[in-house]
Formats: C-alpha cells, structure tokens, sequence
C-alpha cells in the first residue's frame, strides 16, 4: 500500500506494508487527510519525527470488532490512551503519560492507504455532512477546546492573533459562539474569509494595540507572537496559547508578572463540541481549502502547504 514519509526533513512516498489491526481497534481506509502546520513542523523536526505523519483525516470502516462500524465514514481523536493509569481514570487521557498520538508519537499516522485506531476514538459521520467539510473535525475541536478550558463571560471581546488556518477556525467558532472577536492578521485575502463570519479583522502589520483585550489568543505560529499577545492583553488579563512552534521561543517574562497575567496553554479539544459547528452556517472552511492532490503526490502537496499564503492542503488517498 501506498504510504508518506517524513525522514530527516523529506517527503517521500513508498510502498509499505499493510497494518496488523489489534483487538479493538479498526482498519481505516482514508478517504481524505488535511496537512496541517503540526505535519510541517514535523518535518522540520519536531519531536524528532521519522515516519508516517497525519492525523487530520476521513476515513471509511474497513475492518472492526463492531460490525455495524464497517463501512461507514468516521472521524477520529487522535490521541491513544492506556486507560488504566490515573491521568486515564480522571478523564484525562489526553495528557496520559503513556498514550501514543496519530501521526506525532510513537503511531503511525493517517497519510497512508490504510491504516489502524482504536474503536473508541472513532466518530461516526452524518451522511449529510461533506468529507471536505468533516477532515476540518480534529482542528475546530482544537479551537472549541478554549471555550471548555476557559470561562469567558458571553459576549466578551475577544482578540485573536494569527490568521493562519487554525487562527481563522478560533475566530470562526468565538463568534459563532457569540463572542465579539477582533482578529489580527497580515493577510488581507485570508481575514476576508473571517469578516465574512462577522469577525472584525485588522491588519498586524501596523503596530497592534497594548494592553486593550483581558482575552488573547496566540495562534500565529511564530516566536514573535507571543511577545505580541503579551502585549497586548491587559493587566489580570488571560492569553490563551496555541501556537506549537519546533525549537525555544524567547519571552521577556517582566510584563507577564507584574501584569498579573494567565497564561493557558491550549491543544486538542473534544469532538464532541466540534462536529456540530460542521453543520454551522458561520464556520466557513471550505474556503479555506487551497489544494487538492492524490497521496501519490505528498512532497508537492507538502511543499504547496508550506508556500506563504498557503491555507489547508488536502491529500486523497
């Protein structure tokens, strides 16, 4: 079967052996998978990646221990629990100590023919939701996931940093939930695509307000972002992290401290909360897909996903 490579910052496309399908879990055939800016830092080496990436996918039921699984579309978490330690008992298998992750540690990932995860990740899709729609699942719960960590009075204002793909979903859903949002970008062509949701867009290139949000998110996936969010979050005030950047990122910590601030990180969030807003008028990513090719083509789809301007990149199996 045919299968992606990330090896010492390459893409590459081999022929790979077919997975063994475990107890419990099920055999996928992906339908649709989305290059995502975690993938690209893995090529460039985080986490010391070497192997096959992916975890934003489509995939159909080829295989399962629950028969009435087989053949349908399914969505999938991407984080793999061991369910017996204490992380696990508390409902917090996302940060258990022992779990593997799709497509990031010690699992292979979704950009390949077939492939395997356990049944109790899977989702299973309504037939009226698109499978271009439904490959944006993992990323919007990413940006759900703010609203189950922090509690932010309905209506609030909100700045968001970063237009990035999952900058533009974090706006999307902070409006669609009824929050006030002010993005900040330095793509014009990409802001459209959140005013067109009602978010108010500004330009970052010009020099960003100080002090003047109590609520902040930084999804700019830049080193200098963060210290752009410092600044601009009022005293007592909460910013929210999102960015996953390979390497130390350097931050004069003195304004952190002597305003008080939170700082809260933010990574993947339930699905659960997602797969609604799939269905939502507001949350608007199918403008957000700026190419399509077969898994056949990986390095050019790679290479495509990481040109500036670039937004989501798709890969069909």
């Amino acid at each position: 079967m045919l299968g992606v490579l990330l090896e010492g910052g390459l893409v590459r496309v081999a022929e790979l052996p077919p997975p063994f399908r475990p107890p419990g879990f099920a055999l996928l055939r992906l339908l649709c998978g989305g290059i995502c800016n975690t993938d690209l830092e893995l090529q460039r080496g985080y986490y010391g990646f070497c192997g096959v990436p992916g975890h934003e996918f489509v995939a159909e039921v080829v295989e399962a221990d629950t028969a009435s699984l087989t053949g349908k579309r399914v969505v999938g978490e991407i984080n793999l629990a061991c369910h017996h330690c204490e992380w696990c008992r508390r409902d917090l298998g996302r940060h258990c100590p022992n779990r593997t992750v799709l497509g990031i540690v010690n699992q292979p990932g979704a950009f390949e023919e077939f492939f395997v995860l356990p049944e109790r990740n899977l989702h299973v899709l309504p037939d009226g939701i698109p499978t271009e729609r439904a490959v944006f699942t993992e990323p919007l719960a990413a940006a759900c996931e703010i609203l189950d960590q922090v509690s932010i009075p309905h209506g609030s204002t909100i700045a968001v940093l970063g237009d990035g793909k999952l900058g533009l979903l974090i706006a999307q859903v902070l409006q669609a939930n009824g929050y006030k949002v002010h993005q900040f970008g330095r793509h014009a062509d990409k802001l459209r695509i959140s005013a067109a949701s009602g978010v108010a867009t500004e330009s970052a290139k010009e020099n960003p307000p100080t002090a003047a949000y109590d609520w902040v998110v930084e999804s700019t996936g830049n080193p200098e972002g963060l210290r752009q969010a410092v600044a601009m979050t009022r005293p007592l005030g909460t910013l929210i992290l999102k960015s996953t950047v390979h390497g130390l990122v350097g931050i004069d910590t003195a304004p952190i401290i002597v305003n008080e601030l939170t700082l809260v990180g933010s990574r993947c969030g339930r699905f659960e909360a997602s797969l609604p807003l799939l269905d939502h008028g507001l949350i608007r990513v199918d403008e957000m897909i700026t190419a399509r090719y077969p898994l056949a083509e990986a390095p050019a789809a790679f290479a495509h996903a990481a040109q500036k301007g670039a937004l989501k990149v798709l890969l069909y199996s």
